[in-house]
């Protein structure tokens, strides 16, 4: 199959797989998505394909994506529910007991020796590796790992002391 073949084929099905997309799940983001996944899909397999009802085949390959959205959709939903569950369960000691390790972090990170908290925070926070701490202090990594293990002990001993 050539590409103006296959243009044509897209021009011709797009927008009614889109809208039977659409009919079945009611969003219609998902529906384009969806629309677009099967087009590729059939681009792929059409080396393959033999001759038959070429609607009714992008409808199917249209039906199993959509299917295969919501499953991992609602695969989602369901971890994000047990997530909520266990804040909504934690009782009141627990939270007490949060708010309190809370603050004895807090006021350890503020103790801390500027250059090790520093380091602490552009690793913790910001997501940074050792070399691009490194680099952005104008320190070895070896210095950024020193300051690293010293501010996790330092903390370690201070939030457990509190």
């Amino acid at each position: 199959m050539t590409r103006e073949e296959f243009k044509m084929i897209f021009d011709t099905y797009f927008s009614s797989v889109r809208n039977y997309v659409y009919y079945r799940s009611g969003d219609r983001d998902l529906a384009t998505d969806v629309a677009q996944e099967t087009f590729l899909r059939l681009w792929e397999k059409m080396p393959k394909l033999v001759n038959g009802n070429l609607k009714a085949l992008l409808f199917k390959i249209a039906g199993d994506i959509l299917v295969s959205h919501l499953r991992k959709r609602k695969v989602a939903m369901k971890y994000t529910s047990r997530i909520v569950d266990a804040e909504v369960s934690a009782s009141p000691y627990d939270l007490m007991h949060y708010k309190e390790l809370l603050h004895n972090y807090e006021h350890a990170l503020e103790s801390l020796p500027e250059k090790q908290r520093k380091v602490f925070l552009l690793s913790r926070m910001d997501g940074m590796r050792y070399f691009e701490i490194a680099d952005y202090l104008g320190v070895s990594i070896k210095a950024v790992e020193k300051r690293m293990k010293n501010a996790l002990d330092y903390l370690k001993i201070a939030i457990s002391n509190s």
